[in-house]
């Protein structure tokens, strides 16, 4: 039986010689020819994974220099980008929270105060996961919080006065409420998931505007906060009803793993320290630190913050809060499909590709930006049910910037919608890591996932369409 990827494997270059050899409009130039080909390939094999997609992310390295389409400095220097460092600053963040468990004591005593009802518990877990979500991966907070959420579960006796299995249905809500809060969380900063750097970095290579940390958490952190809270009430009120309300044994278990967790280390309070302090500085720097250092941005912020980590003693004196033991999980590949990401971004924008793809747009000048919106988030949202967000994100935003050039409207419409669209993926197993890491629960079945999931996907689309429209212009002031 063929299989999508050995189909992909053939066709990405297959287009790529096809257009080469056989399409040459009168409006675009060569280098735009070899882009257009060049990027037909990526998209090929990024969509049916033909290879691994951070393997697919180093093409434009072959590719656009061979093909004539961009000089391999030029493309090579987007691998540099400083919105790579930046990651990789955030990402060291992240390792030393998670190596000293701060994460989760974080988590536990968020969902402590929220109290012993079980739609509360859900709502403890959802904000948690969404805080925690915002620093680090989503994928890294699924799969910590996910057994505090199975320990929680197995303390929950079912009520026999009630017709339903109580346990399965607290199970199966808690189970998608932290897969959902951990996709979610990730919109409100711009560390917290790889498109929403990806689309700083688009703005950044195609109009020279720097999107920082504070512009973004101005948009972000609101409407991550509305879907949170729009879908507590849609999973614990809609999707799923819990007869009786009463868990005072998930306290308990709550309280019972925080006394497990001992006293507040010495190597705790020095990470979180350093977290407070850089986030303090990526929010201030736009307005306070760049005043007294005009040369700051949010990328050195994140990169001092981890020279420190590697600098501050343990308790013992004898080691460091991290070792370069501890860099190596760094998840390079992301580093790298984000650098693809803005290879073909600059490739766009050099060859005269996105000025020409634009002129292809002119019919879209009719369509209501409302309605242009509406579909093109639900086209990402559900796109991005079986791709990477990251890489349909990286192959989408240059064409949008084209697009809006030609229609002339703002291009933060269509890149910050199509932007926020590829966190909201909660139909599939494969769409995001946390949904994959809660199915591996064995609570929930694809069924309870394709169903609860397109109901929050046109929630989401909704609410981002509306969002993008109205209120994205009133912060951001365009």
């Amino acid at each position: 039986m063929i299989s999508k990827k050995n189909i992909g494997l053939i066709l990405g270059p297959l287009v790529y010689l096809l257009i080469k050899l056989f399409y040459n409009p009168n409006e675009l130039s060569e280098e735009g020819l070899a882009i257009l080909a060049s990027t037909l390939w990526v998209a090929i094999w990024w969509v049916t994974e033909a290879v691994p997609i951070y393997v697919t992310a180093l093409i434009p390295i072959i590719l656009f220099p061979l093909s004539g389409g961009l000089e391999l400095k030029q493309t090579t220097s987007a691998y540099g980008h400083k919105f790579v460092f930046l990651f990789v600053g955030g990402f060291i963040l992240a390792i030393a929270i998670e190596k000293w468990r701060l994460h989760k004591r974080i988590a536990l005593n968020i969902i402590n105060i929220v109290g012993t009802k079980k739609s509360n518990i859900i709502l403890g877990f959802m904000i948690a996961t969404a805080f925690l979500s915002m620093w680090i991966s989503n994928t890294a907070t699924a799969v910590m919080i996910m057994p505090v959420g199975l320990a929680i579960i197995s303390q929950l006796k079912d009520n026999p006065n009630t017709l339903e299995n109580e346990n399965t249905i607290f199970g199966k809500t808690l189970m998608l409420a932290i897969a959902y809060s951990a996709s979610i969380g990730g919109m409100a900063t711009l560390i917290g998931t790889p498109p929403n750097l990806v689309l700083a970095g688009v703005i950044k290579t195609s109009y020279d505007i720097e999107i920082n940390f504070l512009q973004w958490m101005s948009f972000g952190l609101p409407i991550s906060l509305l879907l949170l809270f729009i879908c507590w009430k849609y999973l614990t009120s809609i999707a799923y009803k819990f007869k009786d309300e009463n868990f005072k044994s998930g306290l308990e278990e709550i309280n019972d793993q925080i006394k497990n967790l001992g006293k507040f280390s010495y190597e705790e309070k020095s990470v979180l320290i350093v977290f407070i302090a850089t986030a303090l500085a990526w929010i201030t720097q736009s307005f306070i630190i760049k005043k007294l250092i005009p040369e700051i941005d949010d990328t050195i912020i994140a990169i001092i913050a981890a020279v420190v980590l590697f600098i501050l003693p343990d308790k013992s004196g004898d080691n460091k809060l991290l070792s370069w033991s501890d860099a190596v999980k760094l998840p390079w590949g992301i580093l790298l499909l984000f650098g693809g990401g803005m290879a073909l971004a600059k490739g766009f924008d050099s060859s005269g590709l996105a000025i020409w793809i634009g002129n292809q747009m002119n019919f879209f000048s009719d369509i209501p930006l409302i309605i242009l919106l509406l579909v093109l988030i639900a086209m990402v949202n559900f796109l991005t049910e079986i791709t990477s967000n990251l890489a349909t994100t990286a192959m989408l935003l240059p064409v949008l910037v084209a697009l809006a050039n030609t229609i002339d409207i703002n291009a933060y419409y269509l890149l910050v919608g199509a932007t926020v669209a590829a966190s909201c993926a909660f139909m599939l197993p494969v769409a995001t890591p946390p949904n994959a890491v809660v199915f591996g629960s064995k609570i929930l079945n694809i069924d309870d996932m394709i169903k609860k999931g397109f109901w929050m996907n046109i929630i989401s689309i909704f609410i981002l369409t509306a969002a993008v429209y109205w209120i994205l212009p009133l912060i951001w002031g365009f």
